[in-house]
């Protein structure tokens, strides 16, 4: 067996493993954690320590903050979904019966990498790196809440977790290299 086919099938298991472990009170959360707009009080809450740390400067971070966003989704879909073709689990036939769609919705037909991931690491990337020495918990919130929607997004049936991994390591470079950007303007 080559390492790919390998990958997959642990991949495989892992979702099916994930996906299979529901509960009503797990389902709405794992509904919520993967909701855009539930996302909006964190970045706001973020928004307002930017500003009060950074006051009149704090345009630039929140310039690099949307610019890293803006990276970590059109990189996920030009360089890899867009690329690399991989059916989401929902829309594999060999899987038909056996992921359990939650919000019955599947969303697009390809899933590599999870564009949710990409975007909720690089935000945490960004503003953990950003605000680490003023407010040392933000990492751990942060990271946690993005760790928890790459979570979601495997329990509700949309994602492999390879997908999720690798749109992490991609959102945590993107992230990474944002705050860089600023630091070289600073």
């Amino acid at each position: 067996m080559e390492i790919t086919e390998w990958l997959n099938r642990i991949d495989t298991w892992l979702l099916l493993l994930i996906n299979g472990a529901h509960t009503p009170f797990t389902d709405r959360l794992m509904g919520v954690m993967s909701s855009k707009p539930a996302w909006i009080p964190l970045y706001l809450l973020m928004l307002i320590l930017l500003i009060v740390k950074f006051k009149r400067k704090a345009w630039k971070y929140v310039l690099v903050a949307a610019l890293v966003a803006i990276a970590t989704d059109q990189a996920s879909v030009h360089l890899f979904k867009n690329v690399f073709h991989r059916l989401r689990p929902c829309w594999e036939p060999e899987l038909e019966g056996m992921i359990r769609l939650v919000s019955g919705k599947c969303g697009g037909m390809y899933g590599f990498v999870s564009s949710h991931a990409a975007n909720t690491f690089g935000f945490a990337t960004f503003i953990s790196l950003t605000l680490r020495k003023y407010h040392r918990w933000i990492p751990w919130l942060l990271f946690f809440w993005a760790a928890m929607v790459g979570y979601s997004r495997i329990y509700l049936g949309v994602h492999y977790p390879g997908d999720v991994v690798v749109g992490a390591l991609l959102g945590f470079i993107c992230g990474w290299l944002g705050y860089r950007l600023l630091r070289l303007k600073a």
